[in-house]
């Protein structure tokens, strides 16, 4: 996706040297359009083969679910109205990068799916969200130039700020709270030792603007992969 979304901003002039983030190989200059295309490109054939591999192992309908996340990742920023400038990129995320994943990724294992898997799709989804969030709430400024309508650009940077804080925070609960609902096991609130690791960010997003929200990114990747890491380690244990 990255690789996708940095050919189609590039080309398209929504990156330009006014950004604050990590730089973009095309939009500086640092790859050729084309070569970061063919990038993407190849990054999805593999994607492809390993997809149609389970859909072999598995069902069919994992092929119907790979389409859908191709063609969602070539309209997220390209084709003629790239819904990433509509204000849908969180949903895409939350979708692909949460319940998709997550279910798709239980139904390959398990052959099944029961509701229990919400549970575990839905702050999944809610912490890929706040990686996005974070990211678009420092381009407010660069964004609103070159007419991209992010969430954040249309809620403002004061309401993402605090919509943010509330995706975090229910994100770090909602294991705990599918363990006393009985819908997952116990262990799974040991996902709560991780809240320490979202006080720091958190504290980053109430005030800082641009370039000193990258630390704020930094850190919610690191949040995202450590909740990750226990979320996976107490259902083996389980």
């Amino acid at each position: 996706m990255n690789y996708a979304n940095d050919y189609f901003d590039g080309v398209s002039g929504v990156d330009t040297a006014a950004r604050v983030g990590p730089r973009r190989l095309v939009a500086s200059g640092l790859a050729p359009p084309r070569a970061v295309a063919a990038a993407a490109v190849v990054m999805v054939c593999i994607a492809a083969v390993a997809g149609v591999v389970l859909a072999v192992l598995t069902t069919p309908w994992l092929i119907a679910a790979g389409v859908l996340a191709v063609l969602a990742l070539a309209l997220y920023s390209g084709g003629p109205k790239p819904y990433a400038a509509s204000g849908l990129g969180e949903v895409s995320v939350f979708v692909f990068f949460g319940l998709l994943a997550t279910c798709g990724t239980a139904f390959v294992q398990q052959d099944r799916l029961d509701a229990s898997i919400l549970w575990l799709a839905v702050p999944v989804g809610l912490l890929a969200c706040a990686l996005l969030m974070v990211n678009n709430l420092r381009d407010i400024p660069t964004d609103s130039a070159v007419g991209k309508r992010t969430l954040a650009v249309r809620l403002g940077a004061q309401t993402s700020r605090t919509l943010l804080v509330a995706v975090v925070v229910i994100a770090l609960i909602l294991p705990t709270v599918g363990a006393l609902v009985r819908s997952l096991p116990w262990l799974v609130a040991l996902t709560l030792a991780t809240i320490p690791l979202a006080i720091g960010p958190l504290r980053v997003i109430r005030n800082a603007e641009g370039r000193a929200l990258v630390p704020a990114l930094i850190g919610i990747t690191r949040l995202q992969l450590l909740f990750g890491l226990v979320l996976a380690g107490a259902l083996l244990a389980s």
